[in-house]
């Protein structure tokens, strides 16, 4: 089978695009490696999404899945193992599910959490390592705990680890947030203590993290703080390598800011994995129904 339309990613850039291709009646397949809804499923409390006051990410995520499944989308969770755009064929090799085959496609992967890239952070990963606060902040009920970062999601984080840690530290490699704005004027008026100019320098324990080793670039001072978490707030990477289309040095896709079109026919991008300065919720929807829109078009004229 050949579908339409297929669409990389069930993030809200993905559904979005699937609510508007499947009921405009093309044949949509959506594919998802993880969970659906991205990284917005697990966001605790959106309250920025015009229209509504505040719902939790995953209720908000699922009400456009279940729109994709009413319109009739096809979802496949799945591993994509090799992509081949070039063509009036579009291919995906999946782990599981064979070819899948399409006339056009949205890439709508999204982005992943960075890492600090110290030694054993992988290995104490779920063992005091987090990069999802909402995720794992309850398990760190009374204990103390690190947020690495000064941007909005670290603020965040942070603010939400309250309430569950008994100390929550943010730790920032300068001197001021990069977040702005309520919440960052929150935070600063929180019981959160900053440690300014500083970044972790190694992970210290056995079995789970017990402290890490501070390095505060001002005194060239390295100090032990004992946590028994740090959470991971220091952006993120585009989900981008398996496409072979035109990205910028940070692997985001580049594409026509008005059509989203890549540099590929009939290849289109959506949501936090394209090159753009703002990544939103509102954002990413914005982008699905506009590749979707853009998809008709192309279909359409061939």
């Amino acid at each position: 089978m050949i579908y339409d339309v297929l669409i990389f990613g069930a993030g809200p850039a993905g559904l979005t695009a699937g609510i508007y291709t499947a009921r405009a009646g093309l044949n949509t397949a959506i594919i998802e490696s993880s969970a659906p809804g991205g990284q917005a499923s697990i966001t605790p409390d959106i309250q920025n999404y015009p229209g509504i006051d505040s719902i939790a990410g995953f209720m908000l995520t699922q009400n456009m899945m279940n729109q994709c499944q009413k319109f009739g989308a096809t979802f496949f969770y799945d591993q994509p193992k090799n992509v081949i755009l070039n063509g009036s064929i579009k291919v995906c090799e999946t782990n599981y599910n064979g070819n899948i085959e399409a006339k056009t496609v949205i890439i709508a992967s999204g982005a992943h959490s960075r890492k600090l890239g110290l030694e054993r952070e992988d290995k104490l990963l779920g063992k005091g390592i987090s990069y999802c606060a909402t995720c794992d902040g309850g398990f760190y009920k009374g204990k103390t705990v690190a947020v690495v970062g000064g941007g909005d999601t670290a603020v965040e984080d942070a603010m939400y680890l309250l309430n569950f840690a008994k100390k929550v530290y943010l730790i920032h490699r300068r001197d001021q947030l990069r977040a702005k704005g309520t919440m960052a004027e929150r935070l600063l008026k929180s019981n959160v203590e900053p440690i300014w100019n500083s970044q972790i320098t190694s992970l210290n324990g056995q079995d789970r993290l017990e402290s890490i080793s501070i390095y505060n670039k001002l005194n060239n001072d390295t100090t032990e703080l004992p946590v028994d978490g740090v959470f991971v707030a220091v952006g993120q990477t585009p989900s981008s390598s398996i496409f072979d289309v035109e990205k910028d040095d940070n692997g985001y896709i580049i594409a026509d800011e008005r059509t989203l079109k890549t540099n590929i026919d009939g290849v289109f991008v959506a949501g936090d994995v394209r090159q753009k300065d703002l990544r939103q919720i509102v954002t990413a929807t914005s982008d699905g129904a506009i590749a979707a829109n853009q998809v008709f078009i192309h279909l359409s004229n061939n």
